[in-house]
């Protein structure tokens, strides 16, 4: 693999947030599901979710940054060289790196390691993870979805989307990632969520809000209205004299959490009908003989 800061155009100091950010904006324009038979978008999406793989992880980062591996995860070599006239090994330099016994011994150790796994030859490794963008709607995160998504291998899978999903969760596939080397074990994929948001629901932990508009009519003398829930229409009684800002409760009617569901908080909104002579003639005969004024009721004048 080449190096995952140039694969993904980010620079070396870049945040763990600003290269995630970079990576789905990527991973959404070349994913197998938006590109279909489209051999190079599949194989640079295979190779960004590798180099995010691997920049992912805090400890491989640290060790590449540091020189210590390289952009597959091999062991980089480390040489010994003499440094001034004469070298430093005419001046008592140690190869084995340190000054005590211990050090010696430690690095004579991990030498005798590595030339045990040169002799054993390669050994099998775990496959690298995978990330996979998926974007569902407000009502599939509150009641729960399932939904297919392509793995980096080119296998379609159907994954559960559990009620009370929220933005940015992660769900985790057990060895659905790339292959192990050797027939080492797969690594595990990781689906990011985002939760697309709803033209009239807004979410509060378990509730669900919702502004429902009210005609004079039905706010004044009460009546019986349709509701939209996430779990499909209801019906509901508006009291009389009910004003905006009246708020109904759906029991039930929220997102389900573990043992507890929440509710629907349902606001009144009143709303005047539009352009309609007679409803101004109507109210302007009344307001003249009731003298109505809500500030005076309210205490501010």
């Amino acid at each position: 693999m080449k190096d995952p800061y140039l694969v993904l155009g980010v620079a070396r100091d870049a945040s763990d947030d600003d290269i995630k950010k970079v990576y789905r904006q990527l991973a959404r324009e070349l994913h197998p599901d938006l590109n279909p038979g489209d051999a190079k978008a599949e194989e640079r999406f295979k190779i960004i979710s590798a180099a995010y793989d691997f920049l992912s992880d805090p400890e491989k980062r640290r060790r590449f940054d540091a020189g210590e591996i390289d952009a597959t995860g091999a062991e980089k070599r480390r040489s010994w060289r003499s440094s001034g006239a004469g070298g430093q090994r005419a001046r008592g330099y140690n190869p084995f790196g340190g000054g005590s016994v211990d050090d010696i011994l430690a690095e004579m150790m991990r030498r005798k390691a590595r030339a045990q796994r040169a002799e054993d030859g390669p050994h099998p490794g775990r496959g690298a993870e995978a990330r996979h963008p998926l974007s569902v709607s407000f009502v599939e995160a509150a009641v729960g979805a399932t939904r297919r998504i392509t793995l980096v291998s080119g296998k379609a899978l159907d994954v559960r989307v559990p009620a009370g999903t929220t933005d940015g969760q992660v769900l985790r596939l057990k060895g659905q990632g790339h292959p192990g080397l050797l027939g080492g074990e797969a690594g595990d994929a990781f689906v990011d969520i985002a939760v697309e948001p709803h033209p009239f629901f807004v979410r509060r932990d378990r509730d669900i809000l919702l502004d429902l508009p009210v005609s004079v009519q039905e706010a004044v003398l009460g009546g019986k209205v349709t509701v939209p829930t996430v779990h499909g229409k209801v019906t509901v009684t508006v009291p009389p004299g009910s004003n905006t800002g009246t708020v109904l409760r759906l029991k039930g009617k929220g997102i389900a959490s573990g043992h507890a569901t929440g509710d629907q908080l349902v606001t009144l909104k009143v709303v005047l009908p539009e352009s309609d002579a007679d409803f101004v003639k109507l109210v302007e005969k009344w307001g003249a003989r009731a003298g109505y004024d809500p500030r005076a009721k309210a205490g501010m004048v």
